[in-house]
């Protein structure tokens, strides 16, 4: 769930107003900014549904609520995060990017570029993840895991066309230290195994595995993987 739309803490002090929403403050403040006129609480309504939808694992659920509050605030960055989100959870690739990107146009964020990339990986154009992964891995208050994620999607893409020393160089600009072993740090060094065994590349993969292996034996398939090399 996008930290923007994670709900706000209830705590004493507030308005009734402010404490009937989930949704954060500033989330409320930009749907009675852009809700059509007279409809901005059915719009937090419908978001605050959505978001509690997508958190239960229900996608179709959520599209149904976003498309909703889309028709209510269409110029909503929120209500286009989710409801590209939500597309994307249910493999809809042409319909969540054209949300995802609507949602990059109006807040001028990058965060969800990953999402973004591996859509474009969705409908056949791969080559289109790399300026994507630049852009976050470039951009300011984007979260490491979102531009971890971002290059995974991006090296996995370039490695998929044959482009492996392409993929590594964009992998090993994702700053990690070896005793340092976050869960997008541990998925960074996966990725970055595969594709170094992808290429031929054995020995490296392996000593990538082992890395992985003192840290979390139980990692993906890290295990098996590295028996296989060895």
């Amino acid at each position: 769930m996008p930290k923007a739309l994670r709900p706000r803490p209830s705590g004493g002090g507030r308005s009734q107003a402010a404490v009937r929403h989930t949704l954060p403050r500033e989330v409320v403040h930009e749907l009675n900014r852009t809700a059509r006129a007279g409809r901005s609480n059915q719009a937090i309504a419908r978001l605050e549904r959505a978001v509690e939808l997508l958190e239960r694992g229900d996608t179709r659920g959520a599209v149904a609520e976003a498309q909703k509050a889309k028709e209510l605030a269409s110029r909503s960055a929120a209500v286009r995060e989710v409801l590209g989100i939500a597309l994307y959870g249910q493999r809809r690739w042409r319909e969540a990017l054209a949300e995802l990107q609507a949602y990059r146009r109006i807040s001028g964020r990058a965060d969800q570029n990953h999402l973004i990339a591996d859509a474009e990986r969705g409908v056949g154009r791969p080559e289109r993840a790399v300026p994507l992964a630049e852009e976050a891995l470039a951009a300011r208050g984007v979260p490491i895991e979102a531009k971890a994620e971002a290059v995974i999607v991006a090296a996995s893409a370039l490695a998929d066309m044959g482009r492996f020393d392409q993929a590594l160089g964009l992998l090993r600009r994702v700053k990690t230290r070896d005793e340092v072993a976050r869960p997008e740090v541990i998925r960074v060094w996966y990725v970055l195994a595969d594709i170094l065994e992808r290429a031929g590349r054995r020995e490296e993969a392996a000593r990538e595995f082992r890395k992985i292996m003192r840290h979390d034996a139980a990692a993906y398939d890290v295990a098996e993987r590295l028996a296989r090399l060895e």
